[in-house]
Order: C-alpha cells, then sequence, then structure tokens
C-alpha cells in the first residue's frame, strides 16, 4: 500500500532522482537560485528545506547527514555556514517559486526557485 507516500519520480529511477536533487539543491546552495520544470523545482524545494533544518541544528552528527545526502563538501560548508544562521528564527519556508512560463523546444512549465533571504553566497554571485 501506498498510504503516506509522497515522492515526485520524475520519471527517473530512485539512484538517478537521489543524484539530480542533490545536484539541483548544490547548485541552489551556491548560487542562491536555479531555474528548472516546476516539478522538479517542487522536489527540490522539499528538498532543500529538510537540509536547511538540518543546518540549523548545526551539530556534526546532522552536518554528516547533510552530507551524505548532498555529497559536496562545499554545498554542506555554505549550507551550515552560510545559509541556516540566516534562517535560525524562521519557522520553514525557506525557498520560493517564480513560475516563467513554458520552455521554448518542449512547452516544459519552467520556474525561477529561490531562497527566501539573500544568503550572503547568493549575493556574491549575483
Amino acid at each position: 500500500m501506498r498510504h503516506r507516500v509522497d515522492t515526485f519520480k520524475i520519471g527517473r529511477s530512485g539512484a538517478h532522482r537521489r543524484a539530480m536533487l542533490a545536484n539541483m539543491v548544490s547548485s541552489l546552495f551556491e548560487h542562491g537560485r536555479i531555474e528548472t520544470t516546476i516539478v522538479k523545482a517542487k522536489a527540490a524545494a522539499s528538498f532543500a528545506e529538510r537540509l536547511i533544518t538540518l543546518g540549523k541544528k548545526g551539530e556534526i552528527h546532522h552536518r554528516r547527514l547533510a552530507f551524505a545526502r548532498l555529497r559536496n563538501k562545499e554545498a554542506v560548508k555554505t549550507l551550515f555556514d552560510e545559509i541556516a544562521p540566516v534562517y535560525a528564527d524562521r519557522n520553514g519556508g525557506y525557498t520560493r517559486i517564480f513560475k516563467l512560463g513554458k520552455r521554448r523546444g518542449d512547452a516544459a512549465e519552467t520556474c525561477i526557485l529561490m531562497l527566501v533571504e539573500a544568503a550572503p553566497a547568493a549575493e556574491k554571485a549575483e
């Protein structure tokens, strides 16, 4: 039975989906925003919100859990040192999705996924 199972499958295998989400969220933490399709953005936003919550806890155990999911040392360092302190007083809702319209090649609905409050990493990238 599938009771309470809520996974965006995105037409990929489990390993491919996890790798894709890890890459997308690493880019989100590095640049502060990414452009993607709406379904991928919703899945990545959920994944990023869970990681930011881990970052707010800040212990070595949580850092290791974040690294196990992201597999990118620089992204984990940015998450714990720059992004999580910005959201210390915020209870969820760390990401925002802006719809852009249809992509020209395949008419897929596109959007921008961004962090709500401007993080220092995002300001450096712009």
